[in-house]
């Protein structure tokens, strides 16, 4: 049930869409399911992620009639369903954690619901503990779907979090375990949308150029907060500080380490600017690793900048992923022809 490579002569990356990446649309009630797999369609991008809570009514109760929908808008539009968001909702009950026997069951639950969408990947949340993909693993195994692990900055493959879940990979050594990165990791330069938004909301112009500069020369962030405090700074200016202790950058070459464990790739974004880069993430040097790490799996569109021009601007998730695409084909065009 894996995703299959598409014949070309440079590498083996599909194309697809989160739809989450329509999720001010969704919210708005301006996109319905329909909207959202037309969309992606029409830009070429035929792989679906879907986000259960957000897509589908009365979730997680599904009626054979919504799955029966689902597999139509498929057939309709030439796309195929492959992977499946899921979430731990550890805090379901208002007094008490969940139990891990009721975090295995609910795992357990998102895979029979993922097999009757035919999505044969699932993300796990970053905060999902190895121990429960562990014991949920030889269900995902016998059901044909990966449990794919969400590698979600200010995480990164050597984070203490994550070596716990390779330790179980490696004891396990079982098909059904794997990573699905989000590119979010490799934010080179601080989201301009963000910084701006704070601008709008009234940041200090000098404490915004100091979070952003220290952010872009790759400097400590971590101290950020404090002097942003320790300058008179408000609770605008101290949010800002804090989320550039979120936003990460690591050599998108550290992608090669596990390789042979990624099997979906979430392709992040803030902002696709006019002239078809992405402003903080660098598209073109994280496709040339993949195509040399011979990856074989699909470039997942995820949009987030909408969160952060909403106050100000009309959202078009379906413009700024459309842009995505564009660049994205160009950058595997070359590739393709021998140019990469």
């Amino acid at each position: 049930m894996g995703p299959s490579p598409r014949g070309t002569s440079g590498h083996s990356i599909t194309r697809g869409v989160s739809l989450y990446s329509f999720q001010e649309e969704f919210f708005l009630r301006t996109m319905a399911l329909r909207d959202a797999v037309a969309a992606a369609a029409g830009m070429g991008a035929t792989d679906i992620e879907i986000i259960p809570e957000q897509s589908i009514a009365g979730f997680p109760h599904v009626s054979d009639a919504w799955v029966a929908e689902w597999h139509g808008l498929m057939a309709e539009f030439g796309t195929r369903p492959l992977a499946y968001d899921f979430f731990l909702d550890t805090l379901l009950h208002p007094h008490r954690r969940l139990t891990h026997e009721e975090q295995v069951a609910s795992v357990r639950r998102d895979i029979d619901l993922a097999v009757r969408l035919r999505t044969p990947l699932l993300r796990a949340i970053i905060s999902t503990p190895a121990a429960v993909l562990r014991d949920a693993a030889p269900y995902a195994e016998a059901a044909g779907v990966k449990l794919l692990l969400e590698v979600h900055a200010p995480f990164h493959y050597q984070h203490p979090w994550v070596l716990q879940h390779l330790t179980v990979m490696d004891e396990l050594d079982s098909p059904a375990l794997g990573f699905m990165p989000d590119l979010g990791c490799f934010v080179e330069r601080f989201p301009r949308v963000v910084s701006d938004r704070a601008l709008r909301e009234g940041a200090r112009p000098d404490l915004v150029a100091l979070v952003v500069g220290t952010y872009d020369a790759h400097g400590d962030t971590h101290g950020l907060m404090d002097t942003v405090t320790y300058s008179g700074g408000g609770p605008v200016d101290v949010a800002l500080a804090r989320q550039a202790t979120h936003f990460t950058w690591r050599d998108p070459r550290s992608l090669l380490e596990q390789m042979h464990r990624t099997h979906h790739i979430q392709a992040k974004f803030y902002e696709m600017t006019e002239d078809g880069t992405e402003y903080s993430i660098p598209y073109d040097r994280i496709v040339d690793v993949l195509v040399e790490g011979g990856y074989r799996g699909c470039l997942s569109s995820e949009y987030e900048g909408n969160r952060h021009i909403q106050d100000a601007y009309p959202v078009d998730s379906v413009e700024q992923v459309s842009r995505q695409h564009a660049m994205f084909e160009r950058l595997l065009q070359g590739h393709e022809d021998g140019r990469g």
